[in-house]
């Protein structure tokens, strides 16, 4: 009876968020009752968020189409990503690169299996210190092609990130395994400032699987109603991971990996299935790396709550006090970790 009291409370006070959450980005099955119910899931209601927000995608981005170059467009339409290499002038790109290796700042650090992700908020202090970094953010073909592939005119959080792979006892890297980040269109770019060789982490992406075809509309029908505890984690948030061996079912071809050599830039919807190459040894890959996750509801292009430099600056810095403050006060962990005075190119064990 007191378990019943507690549950009909539980919906009567959070049941009006869980239904709100319905038209926003949120994607755990674990989280929200209403996202991870069985019963409503067949009757459709992820293939209709999953409808909707393609749908929505696609205006957004035939309004942004202008911002950058028709080749572009329609290797990102095809592919569900662009690469350029020698994206920037060669003087150029070696001014950012020795200027981000020369910069120690804050940093956080998350820890997953055996590998090991720092970021370095590219803020008013980091942009001070590296003017190229600043000049790389204002180009019009670095906003443009993000804001095509996320299908909004907005700022987005961008980083100076360093992934170590086999830098600590554990299991393997998550990260490894073909998965798509959440149920619409959102975008990620890296600008690599390391060469990326084959064995060593090579970004992977299945190409065209950004596309939500018919195929993949069914797949991610079964996806929910197949959830249960025995679901690993990642897919149960909302994170969905595929086998390698389901994309020919799936209309898709096998992934692509790229090796690629310092100053490509890769810009990805990571709604399509898309990895972390495996690593064959320890290695170090450093890249300016940027992310942009918005409602996919709104029918709007713009107005970004972000864009006035004096709140984009500040963004990743809130973002990290808050994580800290929840945990602080005993709510929930923080997998940043902060590491103070550190360079992007230190190895796992360096210290100032």
């Amino acid at each position: 009876m007191a378990g019943k009291l507690v549950s009909a409370l539980r919906w009567l006070l959070l049941g009006p968020l869980w239904a709100a959450q319905l038209l926003t980005g949120a994607k755990s099955f674990m989280d929200n009752p209403l996202i991870g119910s069985r019963r409503l899931n067949a009757r459709g209601l992820h293939a209709w968020r999953l409808r909707v927000t393609d749908r929505l995608a696609q205006s957004r981005r035939a309004r942004l189409a202008a911002l950058l170059a028709p080749p572009d467009r329609a290797a990102f339409d095809r592919d569900g990503y662009v690469m350029k290499a020698d994206f920037l002038p060669a003087p150029q790109f070696a001014a950012l690169r020795q200027q981000v290796l020369d910069y120690r700042g804050a940093a956080r650090e998350e820890v997953q299996g055996d590998a090991v992700t720092r970021r370095i908020a590219c803020d008013a202090a980091a942009l001070a210190a590296m003017p190229a970094l600043r000049e790389l953010l204002q180009l019009p073909a670095w906003r443009g092609l993000i804001r095509y592939a996320g299908s909004f005119d907005a700022e987005p959080m961008v980083y100076i990130q360093t992934v170590l792979s086999h830098a600590r006892p554990g299991m393997a890297d998550p990260q490894e395994a073909l998965h798509a980040d959440t149920f619409h269109a959102t975008v990620k770019a890296w600008l690599f400032l390391t060469d990326v060789e084959p064995g060593a982490m090579c970004f992977t992406y299945v190409p065209g699987s950004h596309r939500l075809t018919p195929q993949r509309l069914q797949w991610e029908h079964g996806k929910s109603l197949a959830m249960s505890p025995q679901t690993d984690r990642l897919t149960r948030r909302g994170s969905l991971r595929v086998e390698e061996g389901e994309l020919p079912a799936l209309g898709l071809p096998p992934p692509r990996q790229f090796a690629v050599p310092a100053n490509t830039l890769v810009v990805a919807d990571t709604h399509g299935f898309h990895a972390r190459g495996a690593s064959t040894r320890p290695t170090l890959r450093v890249e300016i790396w940027a992310y942009s996750r918005r409602n996919p509801f709104m029918p709007w292009t713009g107005l970004d709550p972000w864009r006035p430099r004096a709140l984009h600056l500040r963004r990743i810095g809130l973002a990290w006090w808050a994580g800290d403050t929840l945990e602080r006060l005993g709510i929930k962990s923080h997998v940043w970790k902060r590491r103070p005075g550190t360079s992007a190119f230190d190895g796992p064990g360096d210290r100032t």
